[in-house]
Parts: structure tokens; C-alpha cells; sequence
């Protein structure tokens, strides 16, 4: 089968050279910029990759490469995370008998702390089937369309995206792992960091509207204005 590899960009122009070009066979690379100011879609046309444009927020982005993906499979990669060799083959034999799945989660970082980060991630992700986005969600396109796509929120679009897959089947969690950027741990600290999004999934799942949680968690500890979402 086919493989789409959707990747939503935003002023990744450092970045989306360390990731392209993917080898793997029978694939495509899909970058969806949302409306980047620096080199990014120069780069990424220097690649054998499809570009658009879209409306920026990563689930806008994701939804806009699926909707023109000609592969049986999507792939969703971050333009920070690489994705181990031979991923293209696991992907195949993993949906032989699961719904969807992602990789296990390897952070490019020597910080204090940073690999209890990684063992709490794929900790959660085995036993809850709940991986993040960070962690390349794979799945059949016919599967993607059948659930609406990813939720149009500015923020928690892949927790609620996996959280709809869990009702339909199994999400395995592959043990290679891909490799992210550690940036934000490296810019806002791995204590600071962890605490942020841990409130983040706490305030949404009590009620909070993501539209309120985004500015808050792109500013950092700020206090949120309860208000249930729809």
C-alpha cells in the first residue's frame, strides 16, 4: 500500500532539510505550509515533495494534505521528528492488524530529566494506546475519512483525534522510535515544560475550551478563564 506522508509546517526552514528527502518505498511527501515567513516552502520545493498552502493551525494543515493524498496509508510527521529506516515496512505489517498506530518517541536532547520524559510518553502510550502526534500517527486513509479527519482545534487536535481511534480498534505503539527535536524542553526547561502540558490535558479534559487553553499554553503559566467547550 501506498503511503501519504502529510507534514504541517510553519517557519521550519531549519528544520524540514534535516527530515527531507524520506527514503521508503512506494510513497509521497506532502508539505502543507500555513503561512510561513522564512525559507520554509523554498526548501521544501527543492524537494521531489507536493507543496500547498493552507490556512495555518496543524490540524487545518493535516486536513488539507489528507484531503489530496493518493496512498492508501497517511502518515502525520512534524517537521521536527525524523522517522526511523524501514519505517515504511513496519507501517505496512502494523496495520495488518491494527487500526492505527505511531512510534515510539526518542527526544533529541541531553537535558536533566529528559529520558524519564521519554519513558513517561512511551509508558503512556503502550498501556493507554494514546499516543501524541510527536510520535508520527499513521492509519488507512479510508479509516481518516471515516471519522471526520482531525477536529479543527487550535490546540489538543491529536488527543482527541486518538482518542476517537481508540473506539474503533487497537493502536499499536512500534518500538522504533522516531526522533523529535527537543527545542521546546531546551528553550522553556524540562520541569517547566512537563508541568505546562500536563495542565493542558488536565484543562481540557475538565471542561476548558481549547481556544481558551492555546494562548494560554503558547504564553506559558497564565491564568485560563474556565468555559465548557463544544
Amino acid at each position: 500500500m501506498k503511503i501519504s506522508i502529510v507534514i504541517p509546517v510553519l517557519n521550519e526552514a531549519r528544520h524540514l532539510p534535516k527530515i527531507l528527502p524520506i527514503q521508503a518505498t512506494n510513497i509521497e511527501i506532502i508539505v502543507v505550509d500555513g503561512g510561513s515567513q522564512d525559507d520554509t516552502i523554498a526548501i521544501a520545493q527543492s524537494f521531489d515533495v507536493k507543496v500547498l498552502q493552507s490556512d495555518p493551525g496543524r490540524a487545518i494543515q493535516m486536513n488539507t494534505g489528507a484531503a489530496i493524498a493518493s496512498g492508501e496509508i497517511l502518515l502525520f510527521l512534524h517537521a521536527d521528528t525524523r522517522l526511523p529506516d524501514g519505517f515504511d515496512q513496519m507501517i505496512r505489517t502494523a496495520l495488518k492488524t491494527s487500526v492505527a498506530g505511531a512510534f515510539s518517541l526518542k527526544i533529541e536532547a541531553d537535558l536533566l530529566g529528559i529520558r524519564w520524559i521519554e519513558w513517561g510518553v512511551n509508558l503512556r502510550s503502550r498501556y493507554l494506546q494514546l499516543p501524541y502526534g510527536d510520535q508520527a500517527i499513521f492509519l488507512r486513509t479510508q479509516t481518516f475519512h471515516e471519522i471526520g479527519g482531525f477536529p479543527t482545534l487550535p490546540i489538543m487536535e491529536d488527543f482527541e483525534f486518538v482518542r476517537t481511534l481508540r473506539h474503533l480498534g487497537k493502536i499499536v505503539i512500534l518500538p522504533k522510535p522516531v526522533i523529535t527535536a527537543g527545542r521546546r524542553w531546551q528553550k522553556f526547561g524540562v520541569f517547566r515544560t512537563t508541568i505546562v502540558n500536563q495542565i493542558v490535558i488536565f484543562a481540557y479534559l475538565i471542561g476548558l475550551s481549547p481556544e481558551r487553553i492555546y494562548p494560554w499554553y503558547r504564553s506559558g503559566l497564565k491564568t485560563i478563564r474556565y468555559t465548557k467547550h463544544q
